[in-house]
């Protein structure tokens, strides 16, 4: 491990003095207000196979993350809560080549170290790290490990012909369901193969086929939705925030099921009619649970520069056999039950859905959204690959607000202070929302009602150089016995450098 971290802090040292035709007044990459990497200068074609590498191009990135979460009731004994912080320092070296008779290749490696001991929870404490904990890999501490990794977490070969191309191996994939979620130290990638085209008029179609998915905080590449692995352990394996904690190895195995399994992603989206955009995503884990979504945006033009879009959202969620594996709930407490229990109509059910609607206001540097979510009184919706099904309407930041019978309204704000040419590259984001959970399912463990005010504030200092400071205040009802257990305040400190 010392000698991959080595390696990788040379690489990323070296990578400082390669400009790979970057220019003077357009960086090779920019971070967008939501903290995404935009990518403004790619390698071209070339004639030979000599220079589709030495034409390439090199991206670099050096990131610093600081995490403080502060419970309201941080008596352990009494909530299972517990203050805790974390800090990571780190980056990533990517690199891709030109293309050559429609081929091309890239390959991404992402370190991450948490080197102070003062400014992390201790070993004894790794349960206890909540949005912290991707800044080391918590399976490897518990066995032994150091608080630091390595990690080719993309490598891949595309090949292109037209407006058609084929990406096999390990990769980011934005979609609906999955998401790089790029916002700690290393993003949240997959390994298969991807197909898209572009060859129908102002239409994107493309299909996913992925064999197994390496979360933000892992190693190593692991199954796509199976919980624990065969040890029991539950830092292997699929352990997202939001996985469904009843569909574990054991509950596989015990039912006669195959424990490996795969994520098929198929969506389309069309912009034919002007200010239009239709969106269409199926998904699926074969044998356990699939999903239909559309999405509906349309953009009015108020004048004065204004512009309204609604936008609504409609996700369908079918089971295929994980309910009576894994239970109605994502906590898992109801795998192997079935009729009504604790608080679900039907606890051998995967079957529910989701619907939500927004409008945005956009003009200039102002940009305000109003949100509303509701999930069915059915069972939670499955989505651990970092797509969050409420993202964009009404999902505040570290909150989870699918579970079922959940309803969630939400107002947001954002002002580019930099774009008004008040503050030279200074934004600001203030999201407030109000989460409806069931209260009859906090037995199956729901959280109570809660109000959230999440800010952000981004700093853009020019020269690859970008700040960010992140703010959530959560208040919470008592839970129904009386207990305080989910309110607490959370603070986020970033930089990023891009070379």
């Amino acid at each position: 491990m010392k000698l991959l971290k080595l390696s990788a802090v040379a690489a990323l040292t070296c990578a400082l003095s390669i400009t790979a035709n970057a220019s003077e007044n357009k960086p090779k990459r920019e971070l967008k207000n939501n903290m995404m990497v935009k990518t403004n200068i790619v390698p071209g074609k070339v004639d030979s196979l000599s220079e589709m590498f030495s034409k390439g191009i090199f991206y670099g990135r050096l990131r610093m993350n600081s995490f403080k979460w502060d419970w309201k009731n941080d008596d352990t004994s009494a909530t299972g809560n517990k203050d805790n912080k974390a800090f990571g320092l780190g980056g990533s070296l990517r690199y891709h080549s030109a293309s050559f008779n429609g081929v091309s290749a890239g390959a991404g490696l992402y370190f991450t170290s948490s080197p102070f001991s003062s400014l992390r929870q201790p070993e004894s404490e790794l349960k206890y790290a909540k949005a912290g904990k991707d800044t080391f890999s918590r399976y490897q501490v518990s066995q032994g490990g150091a608080w630091e990794y390595a990690v080719l977490a993309e490598a891949n070969i595309q090949y292109q012909i037209s407006k058609t191309k084929a990406i096999v191996g390990r990769q980011i994939f934005e979609s609906f369901l999955t998401k790089s979620n790029d916002t700690k130290m290393i993003p949240n990638t997959f390994e298969g193969v991807v197909l898209e085209t572009k060859e129908l008029a102002k239409t994107r179609i493309r299909g996913a086929y992925f064999t197994a998915q390496k979360l933000r905080d892992h190693t190593t590449f692991h199954d796509v939705i199976t919980f624990k692995d065969e040890a029991g352990n539950s830092w292997n394996n699929n352990d997202d925030s939001a996985a469904h904690k009843g569909l574990t190895y054991a509950n596989f195995k015990a039912a006669g099921k195959d424990v490996n399994h795969e994520l098929i992603v198929v969506d389309a989206r069309n912009k034919s009619i002007d200010n239009l955009k239709i969106d269409v995503t199926y998904g699926a884990v074969p044998d356990v649970v699939s999903s239909l979504t559309g999405e509906v945006n349309y953009k009015i033009a108020l004048g004065d520069g204004y512009t309204l879009t609604p936008g609504v959202r409609y996700m369908k969620q079918f089971d295929n056999g994980g309910g009576e594996i894994g239970g109605a709930t994502l906590k898992g407490g109801l795998a192997g039950q079935t009729g009504a229990q604790l608080g679900y109509k039907d606890a051998a059910s995967l079957d529910s859905y989701v619907w939500m609607a927004r409008l945005v206001l956009k003009k200039g540097p102002l940009k305000a959204k109003i949100g509303y979510s509701a999930v069915a009184d059915e069972a939670d919706i499955v989505a651990p690959w970092r797509g969050f099904p409420t993202g964009g309407y009404t999902r505040a930041m570290a909150q989870y607000n699918w579970y079922a019978n959940t309803k969630t309204f939400n107002i947001e704000a954002n002002y580019d202070f930099d774009k008004a040419g008040l503050v030279p590259g200074f934004s600001a984001m203030a999201r407030y929302a109000i989460q409806n959970f069931d209260e009859a399912k906090q037995a199956a463990g729901v959280q109570a009602d809660s109000k959230i005010l999440h800010m952000d504030f981004r700093e853009n200092f020019g020269n690859g150089l970008y700040a960010k400071i992140r703010v959530g205040l959560v208040n919470a009802d008592d839970r129904v016995n009386g207990t305080e257990k989910d309110s607490y305040n959370e603070y986020r400190f970033e930089l990023n450098y891009l070379f």
